[in-house]
């Protein structure tokens, strides 16, 4: 067992908001906190976010978690 941080992965708003990915485990919360800003940056087409449909919205943070490393895969 160990403490690791857990990326969380939300897709959409309000109701339509859903969970999209909560198995990448890191032992470094720098790490987490790099792949969380990466996987929420936003590209495309459209220059302003107003204009991006409410589905699109991506929200990804980092928690701990005291896991078992050899059930988890971890970066």
């Amino acid at each position: 067992m160990e403490h690791l941080f857990l990326l969380l992965v939300w897709l959409g708003t309000g109701d339509g908001r859903y969970l999209s990915s909560n198995d990448m485990y890191f032992r470094s919360i720098d790490r987490c906190n790099y792949f969380a800003a990466e996987v929420s940056r936003r590209f495309g087409s459209a220059p302003d976010i107003r204009y991006n449909h409410p589905d699109d919205q991506v929200t990804a943070y980092c928690v701990p978690k005291y896991v078992d490393t050899s059930k988890v895969r971890v970066y």
